[in-house]
């Protein structure tokens, strides 16, 4: 490649320049429906908002996309109150209490007490507000404040996070809450949301090199649970390609080459402290980068502007040069088993660090894609199958590895004893140790009523309180 001299800046004096990478081992759990809200996880709350329960999702106010569409007014004031920590007054009262609500410093420090070093959070693609299209999409605003909110305490405590798109423009699967929108119209795999998808991912990897709120970010995931088959997903192989080049763009542009290739690349570094001017660069990218990589880099730059004036970000303007090496960010990606049909292998995306993800729920073995070779829904089936796991190696021999498991549970098909889910616990942590590590979903389910008893198998606070997970993720109820 020919050389090129870029006015690329380089990493800031900042602790989101120099990112740790994952632990070891990881052990974490999912920030489900905080800042993207599954109503099942917590029905009275959601109830008590003004959103409805019913049997087909898209029937009623059972989505964000619904609950906006319904309260446009008071949409963004409900949602606040249950993202952090509110003011209120009783009537008659002389002073103010402060509320916790889904996620707080609380949960925080209960992850610390357990050693759990990483979190995974499922985000919209509304956090990132003009991405939105108002006249015919329904969200909350706000989101992102509440983010940064959130990964500082997280950083405090010395816990990595995932930046998960969980929730796709466009939606990436039908009738299904973690979406935000429940729908059977899919348009994810369309180029104008795989646009906007990209748009998104400059957004976030800019931020995460430059938010000091963003310092303990290691990875950004491209799309959670695209539909399996892959003849349903058109052009979804091109978009992996184009995730990572707009990763890797941004961060070349940022002063932050690639750890493998960067020696191809042949740029040479001039630096600049205003981020928008680098990024304003991605035309003069070298030929590895495709239009549509430089186009979505582009197209990001308005979106920071405003967001440099909205948070106050002031070192999206002004940051100082590190002496230190930055870290690139990793890539994530659901494994190539998660899809059928002759999908697309992420592998072949791979452009600097990559990891992947698996999720696996043995109470849908209904579909033999999810886990197969679980014939019966007994304790002995589902244990065997676990014992026999070989998803790592399989994925590892197509180039997926390192391989955690994202998303992971306690429910069954059948109803579990104590001793049986404590079993079961042990089983799952030691399959999955094999790999890069687990993160549970989630970190909490509601106790309520209308929750009636889901918190024993889904949440991971309420299943160490009950006995069934290690008050140390690394260890075992019974070791043999």
């Amino acid at each position: 490649m020919h050389s090129l001299l870029l006015g690329l800046s380089l990493a800031a004096s900042l602790l989101s320049s120099v990112k740790a990478g994952f632990p070891p081992k990881i052990y974490g759990v999912n920030l489900g429906s905080w800042l993207l809200v599954e109503p099942w996880m917590l029905p009275a709350e959601w109830v008590a908002m003004g959103g409805e329960q019913c049997d087909d999702c898209s029937k009623c106010i059972a989505s964000e996309f619904e609950f906006a569409k319904a309260y446009p007014d008071t949409v963004d004031q409900s949602f606040n109150k249950h993202w952090y920590i509110f003011r209120s007054r009783p009537a008659n009262a002389d002073s103010y209490f402060f509320r916790n609500t889904w996620f707080s410093q609380s949960d925080v420090d209960q992850f610390v007490e357990l050693g759990l070093n990483t979190v995974r959070i499922p985000l919209g693609y509304w956090i990132v507000e003009d991405l939105v299209d108002r006249k015919n999409e329904f969200y909350p605003r706000g989101g992102l404040a509440q983010l940064r909110r959130g990964l500082k305490q997280l950083s405090q405590a010395g816990i990595v996070a995932i930046l998960d798109h969980h929730a796709l423009p466009g939606v990436q699967d039908p009738q299904q809450q973690f979406t935000g929108r429940c729908t059977t119209d899919v348009q994810f795999y369309t180029p104008y949301n795989y646009h906007r998808a990209l748009v998104w991912t400059a957004v976030m990897t800019a931020l995460s090199h430059v938010d000091p709120a963003f310092s303990n970010v290691v990875a950004i995931e491209a799309v959670n649970e695209p539909i399996m088959d892959a003849n349903q997903t058109p052009g979804y192989g091109t978009f992996q390609k184009e995730f990572v080049l707009v990763v890797r763009a941004v961060e070349l542009l940022l002063g932050i080459p690639p750890k493998t290739g960067a020696e191809d690349l042949g740029t040479k570094v001039q630096i600049n402290a205003n981020i928008t001017i680098s990024l304003g660069l991605a035309k003069h990218l070298p030929p590895i980068f495709p239009a549509e990589v430089q186009s979505a880099v582009l197209d990001a730059i308005p979106i920071l502007l405003k967001l440099a004036v909205q948070l106050p970000l002031k070192e999206i303007f002004n940051f100082s040069v590190s002496n230190k090496s930055p870290e690139s960010l990793y890539t994530n990606f659901m494994d190539i088993n998660w899809q059928h049909n002759n999908p697309a292998n992420p592998a072949d995306a791979a452009f600097g660090p990559q990891i992947y993800d698996n999720h696996l729920y043995y109470s849908y073995v209904a579909n033999i894609l999810i886990a197969p070779g679980v014939a019966d829904p007994t304790e002995d089936a589902y244990l065997k199958h676990n014992c026999n796991l070989d998803r790592i190696e399989t994925d590892a021999a197509l180039g997926n590895s390192p391989l955690y498991f994202g998303e992971w549970a306690l429910p069954t098909q059948f109803a579990a004893s104590d001793a049986f889910l404590r079993k079961w616990a042990d089983a799952q942590k030691r399959a999955y140790s094999k790999g890069a590590g687990w993160i549970f979903w989630n970190f909490k389910i509601e106790k309520s009523d209308l929750a009636g008893d889901t918190a024993r198998q889904w949440s991971y606070l309420e299943g160490v309180r009950l006995g069934y997970l290690t008050k140390d993720p690394s260890q075992l109820n019974d070791p043999n």
